[in-house]
């Protein structure tokens, strides 16, 4: 059950996102805001657990901050910038980028399903960009969804699931000396800090619409964050990322009902594809 509410809120979360964009507010000032709300609510855990701000590792933890922080400005342009259904599945593969990263960064063993399960994602994404120069002279792009699937945000979307991965094995490593609450602290803690400038520049005063889903994505996350956090507690880990599919699936189903857009047939077939892939590098 909690899988399932994650998957949830998170997919409420990038429609929030994509919602505020759509407002006319600039993607770093959505990530400042959601920064913000995340700092003040961490703040209180710290607080309450009586837990000293500065943990053992001190630059694993900013390290950790600073690849967060990365791909959440990554996820968040993706959601603005591509359809909901596309920016969530490309955010998915990060699991899969996870076991390569881990095997590099810790040494972990690579298995040959986790390699088998990139090269599908990467078709996956690959099709879902669809990039047209690559594509054009084959007749393989589908003229009616070549528009809205602007490549170069692909690349930011794929980025960000590579920073995902990054910030995932960091906290691997963190989880054995700190605390969670502390892991969880430093990220609002580096990201204020490098969106602040950005906000600044690009800033948009929102009516009371946009402050509304200012506060709502940070909130929103909050949430997704204890409900993912409770479910990993409960849960093996496999079953627990499925949370990835669910979440693909009610991206699409708000893309279709909110904002109309239904993927095209190169997105479902990369969709299936990253998907699928998850699948492989995850069988036992």
């Amino acid at each position: 059950g909690y899988m399932i509410q994650a998957a949830f809120w998170f997919a409420v979360m990038a429609l929030l996102v994509k919602l505020a964009g759509a407002q006319g507010l600039p993607t770093m000032q959505i990530v400042f805001a959601r920064a913000l709300v995340t700092l003040t609510l961490s703040s209180v855990a710290l607080r309450r657990g009586r837990i000293r701000p500065f943990g053992n590792k001190t630059r694993l933890l900013l390290l950790r901050g600073l690849f967060g922080s990365g791909g959440l400005m990554c996820f968040y342009a993706a959601v603005n910038h591509l359809p909901l259904a596309e920016a969530t599945v490309l955010h998915q593969i990060s699991p899969v980028l996870t076991a390569v990263v881990a095997a590099i960064w810790i040494g972990e063993k690579l298995e040959t399903k986790v390699l088998l399960g990139m090269a599908l994602a990467f078709l996956g994404v690959v099709m879902i960009a669809q990039p047209a120069t690559l594509l054009a002279g084959s007749g393989l792009t589908d003229p009616d969804t070549a528009s809205d699937i602007s490549w170069p945000y692909v690349v930011v979307g794929v980025c960000g699931a590579l920073f995902a991965s990054l910030a995932y094995v960091a906290v691997r490593r963190l989880g054995k000396t700190e605390p969670p609450q502390l892991v969880v602290f430093y990220f609002p803690i580096v990201t204020v800090p490098i969106s602040l400038p950005f906000a600044i520049y690009d800033w948009v005063w929102p009516d009371i619409y946009g402050w509304a889903l200012l506060i709502g994505v940070g909130v929103v996350t909050q949430i997704a964050q204890i409900a993912l956090t409770n479910g990993l507690m409960r849960e093996p880990a496999g079953r627990a990322i499925s949370v990835g599919y669910l979440q693909v699936a009610f991206a699409t189903v708000f893309g279709a009902v909110i904002f109309g857009t239904m993927p095209g047939l190169w997105s479902w077939l990369g969709m299936a594809m990253i998907v699928s892939s998850l699948f492989v590098a995850r069988r036992r």
